[in-house]
């Protein structure tokens, strides 16, 4: 039955333009305990979730193809200041010289929690912004470099503190979900009027957040069953983060308002 199902969801996705498509890198281990990233893609905007330990900076830069840092064309620094996006500056020790803030602060943070000592971050921004990398919502592969320090104050670091993996090839969304809290699904995805998001383990609360990071709606749900329905018919068109909540667990779901 599990399978007919997950073909059907396949199906319907293939039959959906591209513009609507949604995709995943999956949550990938960064070459240290407890650091781990996912980048998900929608039709507008990019959702990047970062952990790692909360007594340092946590650093990823864009548009590498090799493990140096002067090879980066954009950077996310979660550190002690307010900023968050960054350009490598391009002087002395080989790369790893501190990178500058962007006048232009291109990243909202969603949320940004510390559970027993590990930081979790989820930043949103566009696809597309003036002067930083530029993501595809696709299935292509990736590359990005990462880099951590040894307090959350922004320095100079050593090559022992960075690490270049790949991120494979991207999916689907709804062909990687299950239906426990951390991969729930929802749908219809797109939605004009009402949609129905289920898990297993049920949900205590959903926060809508638009694309600026901005909360539009909190619902509390408080319910047992797998299945719960959301009217979106009051929202406006476009691109939508979904906070599910179910005590101290969370996952987030973009979702598309037609």
């Amino acid at each position: 039955m599990k399978k007919y199902l997950l073909l059907s969801i396949l199906l319907i996705i293939a039959s959906i333009t591209t513009s609507f498509g949604q995709y995943t890198s999956a949550t990938h281990g960064l070459g240290w305990p407890n650091t781990t990233i996912r980048i998900d893609t929608s039709p507008t905007t990019v959702t990047l979730t970062l952990k790692g330990e909360s007594t340092r900076w946590l650093g990823v830069g864009f548009g590498t193809n090799v493990i140096t840092m002067n090879n980066c064309t954009d950077m996310f620094i979660w550190n002690d200041t307010p900023d968050r996006d960054y350009t490598p500056t391009y002087v002395g020790n080989d790369g790893h010289y501190m990178p500058t803030p962007d006048a232009d602060q291109s990243w909202t943070i969603v949320s940004d929690t510390v559970t027993a000592g590990i930081r979790t971050i989820v930043a949103t921004r566009a696809l597309v912004s003036a002067g930083d990398y530029t993501f595809l919502n696709d299935s292509s592969s990736m590359r990005i470099l990462f880099a951590q320090g040894d307090t959350p104050t922004l320095a100079y670091h050593g090559t022992s503190n960075e690490h270049s993996p790949t991120i494979f090839t991207r999916d689907l969304w709804l062909a990687l979900e299950d239906f426990s809290i951390t991969a729930p699904r929802i749908f219809p995805n797109p939605s004009k009027g009402s949609l129905t998001v289920q898990t297993k383990t049920g949900l205590n609360t959903i926060v809508i957040y638009n694309q600026t990071g901005a909360v539009v709606q909190t619902i509390a749900v408080n319910s047992k069953k797998e299945g719960n329905e959301v009217a979106v018919n009051g929202l406006a068109t476009g691109v939508y983060i979904f906070e599910l909540q179910n005590g101290s667990e969370k996952t987030y779901k973009n979702v598309v308002v037609e």
